[in-house]
């Protein structure tokens, strides 16, 4: 049988039940049924908490058994289904291999879990069995989003059969006069913001803190002319779409002002211009104790079972680095994160240190808004890829017609293996669409790459690694001389009026901005909790030994702390499971480490 081929609507129906059935088989009796019965030789299973309470990938058919095996007697995973509410199977083409995809549905000992397929054609007489399986928990038992048919009443305010106006609650709630919350976020980013609502729909009463006066600020504040580089289709936040009238690229100030707006909506309980001071985890009561202090200086000191820190992946500590001579120039020295606009240094002679997103932007606007010559200082080779066609297309599923939460299962589904080839092949097909640009690039002196094992932009990102550029017309710039490049080996450092070329050529200027990154989040656990809570949680970002995310979305290595950030879709993509793991420890089901269904299996 050839995927390819199928076409008639019960194909790929008919299929997918009799792979779900022998999944089911499977599941219920793992020691009388044959996993290669289920899954294709170089299969993969991700589980996003619903059997085995983590975020694990698992390679192969030998590993794959014994993880299930593991799993499953405590899961109890059964009643699989077709998802209720989802697309029905369909045949596609995937990474140039025919498959069908599907959603299917399923209980387990605690919760209710929807699960994603996609099925590769049988051969050496196997029935089609499954190349990736996605299995997630979607809520517990008892305890749903209160959203939609969920969603609060309001009888109280509409039959008048409170004392309490909506907007007194709305204060009292806000304020916690009376109380301290469940868990104090720590920033109120997109990805603070995100975890606070779906927090709020589990009925966990939520704290988040913001050191800025608005909410929005972290980007209503950075350089004028920033623009998100993905589409707006992939960066909806939950429970509110932005407005259908919006553009596919965003401004800075739209997101910023949209958080703003999007806090409110949701209810959030937000206090701007709050500094965390202290905090402490007592290990015998499992309770933070936090010292925050207000505008009005007011202290506040609050107890609370959870901490969810969001002060973004790259963290909000600038990395100046050691730049030589720079203690030496006379003119103005500022970081990406204080540059703001162009048009102040028109007429001026710039310097950028740095090629990533943020160099190229940076140095784009000061040429654009009529700075006198402006030039990068590239430290080593760049990635460089165009927005359009090139940099979409890692997006291109957000444009198929399926919601943006089976995209998102979709996109959550693919393991880091069969992610990597992806990247490379898309990059592969970029570079020969921008092939001209590069062409130019390389004429004026400035180096690209394609990143480590050729995977481009997005793998470089996902492995905590900075260099790379989406071009939005800078490249363009450089090519046309328009912007100099000037590489830190031929460099002899800075001086009092500029910098000095190792041929002895002064380049004079009368600013430099530091274009050179942000410390690590784990740099931002430092500054709060301290080198012992930073050193037994490790470094953030980037992949683990089980190719997830180190200390993203789940439990850290200190109780009671979590991390979320990235980009706008993984924070919505991953929120969910944030929420509904901190929700299950405040139930009390969350199991201990040492509990936990593969602690043995690991060994």
């Amino acid at each position: 049988m050839d995927f390819a081929n199928v076409t008639a609507a019960s194909d790929p129906q008919s299929i997918f039940i009799g792979w779900l059935d022998r999944f089911s088989d499977y599941l219920s009796q793992p020691n009388d049924r044959d996993i290669s019965d289920v899954f294709s030789d170089g299969g993969y299973w991700k589980d996003l908490l619903a059997f085995t309470w983590q975020h694990r990938v698992f390679d192969g058919l030998v590993e794959i058994d014994g993880a299930i095996r593991a799993s499953a007697q405590s899961a109890r995973p059964c009643n699989l289904r077709p998802a209720s509410g989802r697309p029905g199977p369909i045949a596609r083409r995937r990474a140039r291999r025919s498959v069908i995809e599907a959603f299917f549905d399923f209980d387990t000992a605690y919760g209710h879990g929807t699960g994603f397929v996609r099925l590769l054609a049988g051969d050496d007489g196997h029935l089609p069995r499954a190349w990736i399986v996605l299995t997630t928990l979607q809520n517990l038992t008892g305890v749903e989003e209160r959203i939609g048919r969920n969603r609060p009443s309001g009888d109280e305010y509409s039959r008048n059969e409170t004392e309490v106006s909506w907007k007194e609650a709305r204060h009292l709630a806000r304020t916690f006069e009376d109380r301290d919350p469940d868990v104090v976020v720590i920033g109120a980013g997109h990805a603070g913001l995100v975890a606070a609502a779906r927090l709020a729909r589990l009925d966990i009463d939520t704290l988040v803190i913001e050191r800025a006066p608005r909410i929005g600020d972290v980007w209503r504040g950075r350089y004028t002319s920033l623009t998100l580089h993905n589409e707006l289709m992939a960066n909806h936040l939950p429970y509110m779409a932005f407005p259908q009238t919006w553009p596919v690229w965003l401004t800075k100030d739209q997101l910023a002002d949209w958080l703003e707006f999007y806090a409110a909506a949701m209810e959030l309980n937000v206090w701007t211009e709050t500094t965390f001071e202290t905090g402490h985890y007592d290990e015998t009561r499992r309770l933070w104790t936090l010292t925050l202090r207000r505008a009005d200086g007011f202290q506040r000191t609050i107890q609370c079972r959870h901490v969810v820190v969001a002060t973004g992946v790259s963290g909000s500590l600038p990395r100046r680095g050691e730049v030589p001579g720079l203690a030496d120039f006379r003119g103005e020295v500022l970081h990406s994160a204080e540059f703001q606009d162009g048009a102040d240094y028109r007429g001026k002679n710039a310097i950028v240190v740095g090629t990533g997103n943020s160099g190229h932007d940076i140095a784009q606007d000061l040429a654009r808004k009529g700075a006198a010559e402006v030039s990068m200082l590239q430290r080593g080779p760049t990635c460089v890829i165009s927005l359009k066609p090139g940099a979409s297309m890692i997006y291109n599923i957000y444009n198929e017609d399926h919601s943006i939460e089976d995209i998102d299962l979709i996109a959550a589904s693919i393991p880091y293996p069969q992610l990597k080839d992806i990247y490379r092949g898309i990059t592969r097909k970029a570079a020969e669409m921008d092939a001209e640009m590069l062409a130019g690039l390389a004429k004026a002196g400035f180096k690209t790459y394609f990143g480590g094992d050729d995977a481009g932009f997005q793998m470089m990102y996902m492995r905590g690694e900075g260099g790379y550029y989406i071009d939005v017309g800078c490249s363009e710039m450089i090519a046309r001389g328009e912007i100099r490049v000037l590489q830190a080996s031929d460099s002899a450092g800075f001086e009092a009026d500029g910098l000095r070329l190792r041929d002895g050529t002064l380049v004079a200027c009368d600013l430099v901005v530091l274009a050179t990154g942000f410390h690590n989040m784990q740099e931002n656990i430092r500054l709060l909790f301290g080198d012992e809570t930073a050193d037994k949680i490790g470094p953030v970002w980037g992949f683990d030994d089980h190719f997830q995310m180190r200390n993203m979305w789940r439990r850290t290595a200190q109780n009671g702390l979590w991390l979320t950030g990235g980009a706008l879709l993984d924070s919505r993509i991953f929120s969910r499971f944030l929420a509904l793991e901190i929700k299950a420890d405040l139930l009390g089901i969350l199991p201990e480490r040492s509990a936990l269904p593969l602690a043995g299996w690991d060994q």
